[in-house]
């Protein structure tokens, strides 16, 4: 078989790593304000750090983890590396309120020009850009 027509053949992304820079803030935001299910925390004793194990809708998509003293990175939507992490939404202004009513600062709505769709913005505690899509 011919290599250059063979394919990855990925079946969906299994999930995203995220280092805090404070684990205990950090997982509170991701479980009590984001919702997130705790499927499984781990110490490490020999990294000194934390791996915390996250789901949404039963699905597995957060491994959140904690270094002592992480380099900070720069974090604005548009810089270099990853832009954000979106999720998804069926009322756009109901999750806002919900954000909102927790401290949690969001942006001004906007309309992706390509979908029509509406999202907003906000960060987690390290200021990781999270959006809100509605679909």
């Amino acid at each position: 078989m011919n290599r250059k027509n063979q394919k990855l053949k990925l079946k969906k992304i299994h999930h995203i790593a995220i280092i805090c820079s404070d684990y205990e803030v950090s997982k509170r935001f991701y479980t009590e304000i984001l919702g997130l299910e705790i499927i499984r925390e781990v110490f490490r004793k020999e990294r000194n750090s934390y791996k915390l194990d996250l789901a949404l809708n039963g699905n597995y998509i957060i491994e959140l983890f904690s270094f002592p003293n992480p380099p900070s990175r720069p974090s604005e939507p548009e810089a270099t590396g990853l832009r954000h992490l979106a999720f998804e939404v069926d009322n756009l202004e109901n999750s806002i309120e919900e954000l909102n009513a927790k401290n949690i600062k969001t942006e001004p709505i906007r309309i992706d020009e390509f979908t029509g769709k509406r999202f907003s913005f906000f960060t987690d505690p390290d200021g990781l850009p999270l959006e809100l899509y509605e679909i």
